[in-house]
């Protein structure tokens, strides 16, 4: 029978042994390939990594080039001799091309006349012809781009004047391109810079500047300091034909996009390194797979204990969270559940229980910009930090991304449940270090407290949180005790977002357009789309308070479709007017939202050119590129963009720069007070000449006095909307309204009074 057993065993043994010998060979294969693949990523990632090193250094190496022609090009003497042309040539020569060659090394100097013709052409080995057509074509581009620059750096001054007040980049005060180029049948180096005056205030001419050309030969030891500064040795100049297969290389393109040269090393290709280093621990490792059976055996034995082990491991892993290593929501609510019970059993009449909302401020944001893994080590910092506040009664629990949740039991007044919430904001005050950034992180947070907002688990998390919507709806950065009136609020908010979702189902909505009059003609040029929603036990809701609701609900995608669809139909009984609506940044990151404009805009048979779209400034918060590059799709469409109420919140000029915005609508808090104030008058022009000098049409929002009209058509303002003109109006009666609209031309002339 011991024998049977024994042999039983042994039967046992092989099966869980065979198997798991054959894993491990193929598991040694796998990783042998892994080695193998991921050699190949590092050697390949080694080579990149060196390829932009080079090409850094290669940038600088032609950024110092155009340095040292500073000196010779940004000097008023230079620039008035290099204007008379020809008959300054031999001291053209001599003070800048043989000086350069002198003091820098430039091999080749060019200087080129207004008309493109070279006045001087020198060649430090005494060289000549090598200034051919060929090389001045390869040249044109860059030559035309400095002389363009040149002239746009004139500004034109109140006087009507133009001054030269270049715009120099960083670390240079020059205007100049660079790059590679075959000179003479050799590589070489160039920098075009303009010859401009060093005093800016002197009478310079708006108009295209000789230009001075400078040449350095790729020479080994050019290429020696190449390989110093990119810390790789052996960087070689040859052929523009790919070369030995061993070395890694860079193709070298003129600025015509022709080839010039192909510069080449030797790559350190760690990742075979790594791979002949350890291929003689792989042969051990085969080897120890035969030594690791007999101890397969022991572990056989030993399997109970860890499986007991592995179960605990797997009871702790299902009830915290694995990132932060706090308990997740289950265990949450369950000691949630246990801590109620005790409060009831041991309850004297004073003791409160508080449960406590956490939420990150704008931590998609962190995602955003700075990745997950950033994110993570937020979630990793705010944990520790909060770990310290929890005292020994609490309980802090992980209950979703960036979302925590705490316990507070045994509290003897409210005023306590308010320190401790004082003391976690005060504890998140200091600044987080994560991914060698310096971050601030806010919370806001929601507390509920039994027994008087309830006794059980989920009448008192469900208040937390509405209490925390209420944190946040606030500002943020603050915390708030629930509050019965919350809650009304919270089903009112829901009701509206119900009824909202019917009436746009069944078509329930209104819209009602305002005109927009042109300042030169006094007619209607436009007019803005508005949605209207009364309900039938209600009256008349504001949009101010439906269209917040659309946006936290997710209904305003389908809330603006419809204000658009709508708008694109009534377009057909005005075909010379434009049409303005609203969209929301959010409907900009709507997967379809450039379809569905594409759609509707072909339904209703509506050119692309009568479609208006405006937006808030909210548009520029965040980072997310997903809203530029859909207004850009639309521009490419033909549509318009309407940067909408100008000056209320974000607004700055690298915004106006990088956005594609084709009117600017300025802000009714400025129109108001521009009858009395020389001070809103000074601003109002100020954004009119910004809007006329970023290429965009201005329209003034909020008017309603004739003196308002007087001003804003002196000051250049090209469209007009407000109750002076006309109130918004529904469609039946909108049409007459566009015919019988008209400005008197006694009204449009520009009053003394406000033209000043």
């Amino acid at each position: 029978m011991d024998q049977g057993i024994g042999t039983q065993g042994g039967k046992i043994a092989n099966t869980i042994i065979i198997p798991v010998i054959g894993v491990m060979l193929l598991a040694v294969l796998f990783v042998f390939a892994i080695l193998i693949w991921s050699s190949a990523l590092t050697d390949t990632a080694a080579e990149d990594s060196e390829r932009s090193l080079i090409e850094g250094s290669l940038t600088m190496q032609l950024d110092q080039l155009s340095s040292q022609q500073e000196a010779a090009a940004v000097w008023d003497d230079a620039y008035f001799r290099a204007k008379r042309g020809s008959e300054e040539a031999a001291w053209l020569l001599h003070q800048i091309a043989i000086s350069l060659a002198n003091v820098h090394g430039h091999t080749k100097t060019v200087i080129l006349n207004r008309d493109l013709e070279a006045i001087v052409a020198y060649d430090d080995d005494g060289a000549a012809n090598w200034l051919d057509e060929t090389l001045l074509n390869a040249l044109s581009g860059p030559v035309a781009r400095v002389r363009a620059s040149y002239i746009a750096s004139f500004k034109k001054t109140p006087s009507g004047a133009y001054r030269f007040q270049p715009d120099y980049r960083a670390n240079h005060r020059t205007i100049f391109e660079n790059g590679v180029v075959l000179a003479g049948g050799r590589p070489h180096y160039f920098s075009v810079t303009a010859i401009s005056p060093q005093t800016h205030n002197i009478g310079a001419d708006r108009d295209a500047p000789a230009v001075l050309l400078s040449f350095v030969a790729m020479t080994p030891s050019v290429l020696g300091r190449l390989s110093g500064m990119a810390g790789i040795s052996g960087i070689e100049a040859g052929p523009v034909q790919k070369g030995r297969r061993d070395l890694a290389s860079i193709l070298v393109l003129d600025p015509s996009g022709e080839p010039v040269t192909r510069l080449s090393w030797r790559s350190s290709r760690p990742g075979s390194l790594m791979l002949m280093r350890i291929l003689p621990v792989l042969v051990l490792l085969v080897l120890a797979i035969a030594a690791m059976t007999a101890l397969l055996l022991n572990y056989a034995r030993q399997s109970t204990r860890k499986l007991a082990n592995s179960e605990a491991r797997a009871i702790y892993a299902a009830q915290h969270d694995s990132l932060s290593g706090l308990p997740n929501r289950d265990y949450f609510n369950r000691m949630l559940v246990e801590a109620l019970a005790n409060a009831h059993d041991e309850r004297n009449g004073k003791d409160l229980t508080a449960v406590i909302y956490i939420d990150l401020d704008h931590f998609k944001d962190i995602n955003d910009t700075l990745g997950h893994a950033a994110g993570d080590e937020v979630i990793k910092a705010v944990t520790a930090r909060l770990r310290t506040i929890v005292p020994p009664t609490g309980m802090l629990a992980r209950i979703s991304g960036d979302e925590f949740a705490m316990i507070l039991s045994g509290c003897r007044s409210r005023s306590l449940i308010e320190y401790q919430l004082s003391h976690i904001q005060d504890e998140l005050s200091r600044p987080l270090r994560v991914a060698g950034n310096e971050l601030y992180v806010s919370l806001s947070m929601g507390a509920a407290i039994a027994p008087q907002d309830g006794t059980t688990a989920g009448e008192l998390l469900r208040k937390a949180d509405i209490a925390l919507y209420d944190a946040k709806a606030n500002g943020r950065r603050r915390w708030s005790f629930f509050d019965p009136a919350m809650e009304e609020h919270v089903h009112t908010r829901d009701k509206i977002a119900r009824d909202l979702r019917r009436a746009i189902d069944n078509d329930l909505l209104s819209v009602a357009y305002q005109p927009q009059l042109d300042s030169r003609t006094g007619r209607v040029a436009a007019v803005e789309t508005l949605v209207r929603w009364t309900q039938p036990d209600h009256g008349p809701i504001s949009p101010s308070i439906f269209v917040p609701i659309a946006e936290e609900t997710g209904l305003i995608n389908d809330l603006g479709l419809w204000v658009l669809r709508r708008a694109c139909r009534d377009a057909h009984n005005w075909p010379d007017i434009t049409v303005s609506v609203n969209i929301s940044p959010t409907q900009f990151r709507h997967p379809r939202f450039i379809d569905q404009v594409i759609e509707t805009l072909s339904a209703f048979d509506v050119a692309p050119s009568r479609l208006e779209i405006e937006v808030t400034e909210s548009v520029f918060a965040g980072k997310d590129d997903t809203v530029l590059t859909a207004m850009k799709r639309l521009k490419e469409l033909g549509l318009k963009i309407a940067l909408d109420d100008f000056g209320s919140g974000y607004s700055s000029l690298s915004y106006l720069r990088r956005f594609p915005f084709d009117i600017l609508k300025i802000d009714r808090d400025f129109i108001s007070p521009v009858d009395e104030s020389p001070q809103a008058q000074a601003i109002v022009r100020t954004i009119i000449d910004l809007g006329a000098a970023l290429g965009m049409t201005v329209v003034a929002e909020g008017i309603e006095t004739a003196p308002q009209v007087q001003f804003l058509t002196s000051a250049g303002c090209e469209r007009m909307q407000g109750y002076y003109m006309g109130r918004p109006a529904p469609v039946q009666t909108v049409s007459a309204l566009i015919q019988s609209i008209s400005l008197d031309p006694v009204i449009l002339r520009p009053a003394n009074r406000l033209a000043g």
